[in-house]
């Protein structure tokens, strides 16, 4: 009996430590490349990836519009929080402000130019 409650202690302590780290987000969870879709913009669904490096601690990176003759946009600023994602980036001539909100830990969902169009992002996995 006493070996049937040491392994059931165990086995509750062993399921109790899963439990609490499968709920800790990864340091770097925005880190990476991410497909963003706009939907509804004048041209059209606009696609592109953003690729999201740390540097230094801060976030940095920039988006790769799908247009192969489109130009690379560097990301202006960054703001992130647990579940929150800002970027700030100018193209056409326009400053534009994207906020992506945390779906699940491989989708954001958001808008941009405060709501104007509905942003999506999943992440690309090597």
């Amino acid at each position: 009996m006493k070996k049937l409650n040491l392994f059931l202690f165990l086995l509750f302590i062993g399921v109790a430590a899963m439990g609490f780290t499968s709920r800790i987000a990864p340091d770097d969870f925005y880190a990476g490349k991410w497909d963003i879709v706009i939907v509804g913009t004048p041209n059209g669904d606009a696609k592109m990836v953003a690729d999201l490096v740390r540097k230094d601690g801060k976030l940095t990176g920039q988006l790769t519009p799908a247009d192969a003759n489109a130009a690379k946009i560097p990301i202006e600023s960054i703001e992130e929080s647990a579940n929150k994602l800002n970027l700030t980036f100018t193209a056409q001539g326009y400053n534009i402000a994207m906020e992506l909100n945390k779906v699940d830990d491989d989708n954001l969902k958001g808008s941009i130019m405060n709501g104007m169009f509905d942003a999506t992002a999943k992440r690309i996995k090597n």
